[in-house]
């Protein structure tokens, strides 16, 4: 796309009743996103220059496309919508040309949002001497800056380590009379952080109390966080420990990282406790909060308790990540085989699952391999994760020669197995198939389940289809409750 078209309805502003110019001189804040912590809605022109500054490298043709736009309040909030919604896709060079062209070659008026985005962009490409020219070209254009704006320029600074330029943004802030407020005391600790120099991110901190300015949950969550990176895990504890007698409370990005901070020393009983103490005050663990607890099994050698998290992790509905798999695969491959630790079936079963899940299918079928030849033999579970993996892969042979060796092993197929065939061909659409595989099933004397519904009906094309498979799962339900009360 070579020119960035754009359309016009005659009912545009019913259908986007917002006022104009609604985000100039607001809208975007430091830390949060838009001021209510809200992020608008993109309308259809919106996304289509989201669309295009993503494709776009050509500055010549940005500019020459963004000023086809028509000058408007609409088109001004559009932009900045855009611009915040690549800041949190971490798009710098394209909030940077879009920000330039609105500055200094569009006939809209400057405003400090923009001067605030590209100070930050800046920032984060460590170009502090742009962020600083930014931040003149404001007072040049006698914008008056933010807080957020000296909040941005003092960690453009710390990120590249220039100190001393960051001490006076300080006095730069009392010309104005702004105060600094937590909001650039975290910066300011977060732009040490990133430059490295966490002793001076600890002064600061002390400085912040000293001035009588309250840390916010933010702040406690960093210190933290230096604290467990320096393996200093008792430190760390005992800023958490502050921060519950001030009365600030902690959220789940607390919580986790200071079971980071106990997981780096292998402390897993400390990491559970603090695991438990996020449960208890109504957070729901994410995925990174249980990377957390396995990997305080996994450095302290106990892949077993590494793999109960696992399980657990899937079992309460949170999907791992691919840390999740590297994790357990470096769990298993360092204490369970290399050290001559025995591992049972529910631990070589979770390194199968894993290994599948990463597409390392050669490793899985070794770990059956092994399985094969020792003690603990494979069970139904074992094989089901192996349907599982070789159906979402696409690897129809593989899976069908496991299923139909079950019998000769003495396994009796269960409602997983047959899901799981049921799976990989529902996901192909194949929905004859799965009527065949259903019926065989039945035969076989396995009842289905919710999720062999589920399964059956997602292989369904057409809205007939979908009644056809309703009518037979309804038969079935109501044959079944008969027989259950005769």
């Amino acid at each position: 796309m070579d020119q960035l078209t754009f359309k016009v309805a005659v009912n545009r502003f019913l259908i986007y009743p917002r006022s104009w110019g609604s985000l100039r001189g607001q809208g975007w804040k430091y830390g949060s996103g838009f001021v209510d912590g809200i992020f608008p809605v993109l309308s259809p022109d919106a996304q289509q220059i989201l669309n295009f500054m993503k494709k776009e490298m050509d500055l010549n043709r940005v500019r020459d496309a963004l000023s086809s736009l028509p000058p408007t309040h609409m088109t001004w909030d559009d932009i900045i919508s855009v611009a915040v919604q690549l800041r949190l896709n971490k798009r710098w060079d394209p909030i940077i040309m879009m920000c330039e062209w609105i500055l200094y070659r569009s006939t809209f008026q400057p405003d400090v949002i923009c001067y605030n985005l590209l100070i930050d962009a800046f920032g984060h490409k460590s170009c502090a001497d742009k962020a600083e020219s930014t931040y003149l070209n404001l007072l040049e254009a006698r914008c008056i800056p933010t807080e957020d704006t000296y909040a941005l320029l003092l960690r453009a600074y710390c990120t590249c380590g220039l100190l001393e330029k960051a001490e006076v943004v300080f006095v730069e802030m009392q010309k104005y009379g702004l105060t600094p407020s937590a909001v650039v005391y975290n910066a300011y600790i977060d732009g040490l952080m990133k430059g490295r120099n966490s002793q001076k991110a600890i002064e600061i901190f002390q400085r912040m109390k000293r001035n009588c300015c309250q840390p916010s949950t933010d702040t406690y969550t960093m210190l933290i966080n230096l604290y467990g990176k320096a393996n200093r895990s008792y430190m760390a504890l005992k800023v958490f420990q502050e921060m519950r007698s001030q009365k600030c409370k902690p959220n789940i990005c607390t919580y986790t990282a200071l079971i980071n901070a106990f997981a780096r020393e292998g402390l897993c009983e400390k990491a559970e406790e603090i695991f438990e103490q996020l449960q208890e005050a109504g957070i729901e663990p994410d995925v990174y909060a249980y990377n957390a607890l396995m990997e305080a099994y996994r450095r302290a050698g106990f892949p077993y308790g590494a793999a109960e998290i696992f399980s657990l992790m899937q079992h309460m509905g949170c999907d791992p990540d691919r840390a999740s798999f590297n994790i357990m695969v470096d769990a298993y491959g360092r204490s369970s085989l290399h050290e001559g630790l025995e591992p049972d079936t529910f631990v070589l079963n979770t390194m199968i699952n894993v290994y599948g899940r990463m597409g390392h299918f050669k490793k899985m079928e070794e770990v059956l391999a092994v399985m094969e030849n020792r003690p603990h033999a494979p069970d139904i579970s074992t094989y089901n994760i192996l349907i599982n993996m070789y159906g979402r892969a696409g690897y129809f042979e593989q899976m069908e020669e496991i299923f139909q060796l079950l019998p000769a092993k003495n396994l009796q197929r269960d409602v997983v197995t047959w899901t799981s065939r049921l799976g990989a061909y529902s996901r192909k659409k194949q929905y004859t198939r799965c009527l065949q595989i259903f019926e065989e099933m039945i035969t076989d004397g396995c009842y289905p389940d919710g999720g062999t519904a589920r399964v059956l009906l997602s292989s369904c094309s057409t809205k007939e289809q979908v009644e056809q498979v309703s009518l037979v799962l309804r038969t079935m339900h109501k044959d079944m409750n008969t027989k259950l009360h005769n």
